[in-house]
């Protein structure tokens, strides 16, 4: 299947990163609809040029006009959506989601699917940190990874469409990877960086602490405005890598500790050297 704007797509799940997909889709001339289970959510996708057309419930017409469908939901209710409603979904049609955790759903879901339907996995990385398809921006993907997650069981059109339906949305890089090294990776690049940020957050409750705080603080702590009931099942659902990242961090942070603790200057600076030829590389790459 050839990703051009004659594909009908149909996003079920319309968030934050659901809208901005629409959004960028609808810019570039795609037939966009959507459902969710807001009806509010539905009217301020049409009034505001998001959606060609959408429903608050699970429409068996709108799942089979869709030739590609974004799953833009929880792991969980991405599993219990697919098992309820699988079987609308007409042969031919390729689905792909957002989902920041793969293992634990993504063989489960292709074993579920009818033959004829193939599910290519991809996580966009890219957020906000506000909610909602009100706050849709796809100026979020521009400068944005976006990874692709094949297993074996997907075809070479299958992941190549994935890779472009990246391009077309505007993300910078498209990367590919199996949802195992993908929940290792991510387990550190994005879940431990949330639970630095939390607890950073939590470790001091002097409340006069924003009239003095500076930009090291405030670029720390961005991320730690979070959606509890998110993130908490994304932890919980690549617990082992994340717990294996945590034990790494933790490490680092005690050989920090023990050199203030013993004055130790000398090991404080090579792991602040570290630090920066490590950092420098993201700005080589244009991050």
């Amino acid at each position: 299947m050839k990703l051009d704007n004659s594909k009908k797509i149909l996003i079920v799940g319309l968030g934050l990163l659901g809208g901005c997909y629409a959004l960028a889709l609808k810019k570039k001339g795609f037939y966009v609809s959507a459902i969710t289970k807001e009806k509010d959510d539905i009217t301020y996708a049409l009034e505001n040029g998001l959606i060609d057309c959408g429903s608050n419930e699970v429409d068996a017409k709108l799942i089979e006009n869709a030739d590609i469908i974004v799953f833009a939901l929880y792991p969980h209710t991405f599993i219990e959506w697919i098992k309820e409603n699988g079987h609308l979904i007409k042969e031919g049609t390729i689905i792909t989601d957002v989902t920041g955790v793969k293992s634990c759903i993504v063989y489960d879901i292709q074993a579920m699917l009818k033959p004829g339907v193939e599910f290519i996995s991809a996580h966009p990385m890219a957020g906000r940190e506000v909610s909602g398809v009100r706050n849709s921006d796809d100026s979020i993907f521009k400068e944005a990874n976006y990874i692709v997650v094949p297993t074996d069981k997907n075809t070479f059109g299958a992941i190549e469409l994935c890779k472009e339906l990246g391009q077309i949305l505007g993300f910078a890089r498209v990367a590919v990877l199996n949802p195992e090294k993908h929940d290792e990776m991510i387990a550190f690049l994005s879940q431990l960086t949330h639970c630095i940020a939390v607890s950073l957050m939590c470790a001091n409750d002097n409340p006069g602490l924003v009239l003095y705080t500076g930009d090291s603080f405030r670029d720390l702590t961005r991320i730690a405005k979070i959606n509890d009931e998110m993130w908490s099942e994304l932890f919980l659902s690549n617990r082992e890598a994340l717990l294996r990242e945590m034990e790494k961090y933790k490490k680092a942070f005690d050989r920090l500790y023990d050199c203030v603790k013993n004055n130790d200057r000398e090991e404080m600076r090579s792991m602040m050297r570290i630090s920066t030829e490590r950092r420098i590389e993201f700005n080589k790459k244009g991050q």
